[in-house]
């Protein structure tokens, strides 16, 4: 004999009933005022902590999204200062550039108008060989511009060097500091000859040049002296300064002396250059006509 099917309520059905059952104690509870009765206080010891659980859990949500929100908009300004602080730093830049161009241009003037009988033209310094000395280097102007071998070049107070090549857009310059060159030079307060050398040995231990063939008999010389170019320079213009005498001494045949002169030019950080568009053949040439 079957035994029957034990009947169950479906939980659809069962939910159904509970949640009627909850709004029909609610409604009870307001209409009846039950604000102080068992059943309210029972509901009250187990919701309220759980409200309180809740509203806990809530602000510190709200306190988290609120500090990730400050935080992405920290980073966001961030990054507009970094580009802020770029963009300074690149207007900064170029002030500085326009203000190193402008002394040396202010300095160039100086020394165009300290040489006023000589026609010039400024160029730049577009390379140079290796090494911490502008001993040899090449600047932007060239048979183009009127350039051409043997004419001067000089910059900050002085002499620089001169012309040895020229291309089309382009020549390379010797100076006077290089171990190749020498300049046929004189003692501006005495006028007493002198040949300086250049010696970037020198350069390198003391920023000094070499100097002999000095015939200083009288002894007038001292240290600080000016030395110039001379006269009777074959390639060189004269009355051009070169630098002070930084030490003299008498040589074996007690009859010159040698030393070293620090030169006027900064042989370290040129950038521009005035060529003096005259060579010194041409200026002879006028004179004896």
């Amino acid at each position: 004999m079957r035994r029957k099917s034990k009947q169950t309520l479906p939980p659809k059905y069962l939910l159904f009933a509970l949640s009627v059952l909850c709004v029909v104690m609610i409604i009870a509870s307001f209409a009846m005022d039950l604000s102080n009765t068992p059943l309210n206080n029972a509901v009250g010891l187990v919701f309220t902590p759980m409200q309180k659980g809740i509203n806990t859990v809530g602000d510190w949500t709200s306190e988290k999204i609120e500090n990730l929100k400050n935080i992405g908009d920290v980073l966001s300004e961030n990054e507009e200062l970094k580009a802020e602080v770029v963009e300074l730093n690149d207007e900064l830049n170029s002030m500085q550039l326009e203000q190193s161009e402008l002394e040396n241009l202010r300095e160039l003037l100086e020394l165009d108008e300290k040489y006023p009988s000589y026609e010039k033209t400024a160029a730049y310094v577009i390379s140079k060989d290796a090494g911490n000395w502008f001993s040899t280097f090449t600047i932007d102007k060239g048979t183009d511009d009127g350039i051409e071998v043997d004419m001067n070049v000089i910059s900050g107070n002085g002499l620089v060097g001169i012309v040895t090549s020229v291309g089309k857009n382009y020549a390379t310059v010797r100076s006077i500091i290089d171990d190749n060159s020498e300049v046929s030079a004189m003692v501006l307060s005495t006028e007493d000859l002198c040949i300086v050398h250049g010696n970037l040995q020198n350069m390198e231990d003391n920023q000094e040049i070499k100097l002999s063939g000095l015939k200083d008999q009288d002894n007038e010389v001292e240290v600080g002296a000016q030395i110039v170019t001379s006269n009777v320079s074959d390639k060189y213009l004269p009355g051009i300064l070169v630098g002070y005498v930084s030490t003299l001494d008498m040589d074996s045949n007690n009859i010159t002396k040698s030393g070293t002169v620090t030169p006027v030019v900064d042989f370290e950080h040129l950038q521009s250059v005035l060529v003096i568009m005259e060579k010194k053949t041409q200026v002879s040439d006028t004179e004896e006509q």
